[in-house]
């Protein structure tokens, strides 16, 4: 059996990828595919003329990034582990993939692992002001959590305040989820598990993958030693109606998916709530389309829950834990906004 699978899943990337591939060929030690989501942009011609040693999975129309994933894999299965990676990432370090192999090769309960996320470009935050200085990337930085109302949250980011890499997350530490941007997984779990959601097309799916895997008791951690630098933003920026549909449906989603029996309905009635409130504030800036994508979301998951009854009953069943420790139980837009605590740390040591 091959040992590492590195798939980058794209869909008209083509110069994305000729500025970074360049770089995850140099400096992996996993085999390097592309599996291409019926791109339009000449991608793929793009690949056999300019990257002629880079196997191409061609699928027949855009899956999305979640079927995408499914259909891709599926077409490897000799293969120990992969690792999902976004096309606008960039490598920096020799062997960067080999810690991560490392630590999965001697934790078999182990099921996913990150790199430390870095940005690529630096953007001016609350935390990160110098463009000299690394700062954390948006989509994962050090690895992920959730408050009890499903907003996640990550060692190095919280909502829009992302710190300054200083190694003070580099210790190994339970995670609830792992970046989709660079994730690797153990084959055998990710077949286990069913692998991402199709039904989200797009967005939360790897932390429903996650979620569904802590709960059946493996593990999921950052490897500090692995680095990353994620451009972000490539497919849908952030503040696109598009994506803030696809964020709240999924995550109301995944909550009825993954919630324990005991908690859903408190929790699902307070999330209503709350995004109401996220809708209201969005019309009181004028930001109707924004607006609009909330309530279509909320009416899209109503539509769509009933589809899911089954998945949550499986789910149930093999539940290993009551609640995962990494779902921790206070609200985050509470101690973020009134509280004000604004960093990974100061929230855990409330």
């Amino acid at each position: 059996m091959k040992k590492l699978a590195i798939v980058i899943l794209n869909w008209n990337g083509a110069d994305m990828m000729r500025q970074y591939l360049p770089s995850v060929l140099e400096n992996s030690v996993g085999d390097v595919i592309v599996a291409d989501n019926a791109s339009t942009d000449g991608s793929v011609q793009m690949l056999l003329d300019e990257f002629p040693e880079v196997p191409v999975v061609v699928l027949e129309q855009n899956f999305g990034f979640a079927e995408g994933y499914n259909r891709a894999l599926a077409q490897l299965p000799d293969y120990e582990y992969y690792l999902l990676l976004n096309s606008d990432v960039e490598i920096r370090q020799k062997d960067w993939d080999a810690p991560m192999i490392q630590y999965m090769d001697t934790h078999p309960g182990c099921a996913a692992c990150q790199p430390k996320l870095l940005a690529l470009r630096q953007q001016p935050t609350v935390n990160c002001q110098l463009s000299t200085v690394n700062c954390f990337e948006y989509a994962g930085a050090a690895g992920g959590f959730l408050d009890k109302y499903g907003y996640p949250f990550c060692r190095g980011r919280v909502f829009d305040t992302v710190e300054q890499d200083q190694g003070q997350y580099d210790d190994i530490v339970p995670l609830l989820w792992g970046t989709g941007a660079a994730l690797m997984v153990r084959a055998s779990d990710w077949h286990k598990s069913g692998g991402l959601d199709a039904r989200f097309f797009a967005h939360m799916e790897e932390i429903d993958l996650c979620w569904r895997l802590r709960t059946m008791g493996k593990s999921i951690v950052c490897i500090a030693e692995s680095q990353a630098f994620h451009l972000g933003g490539a497919t849908l920026h952030q503040g696109n109606p598009r994506k803030t549909f696809l964020n709240f449906r999924n995550n109301l989603l995944m909550l009825y998916k993954n919630l324990p029996d005991a908690e859903l309905k408190s929790v699902m009635r307070i999330r209503c709530l709350l995004d109401y409130l996220a809708a209201l504030q969005f019309l009181l800036k004028g930001d109707l389309k924004n607006c609009s994508a909330i309530f279509k979301a909320r009416r899209a998951y109503a539509q769509m829950r009933p589809d899911f009854e089954k998945d949550r009953r499986h789910i149930q069943q093999l539940r290993r834990n009551e609640r995962v420790p990494q779902r921790v139980d206070f609200s985050l837009l509470w101690q973020y906004y009134v509280r004000k605590k604004k960093t990974f740390n100061a929230l855990m040591n409330r």
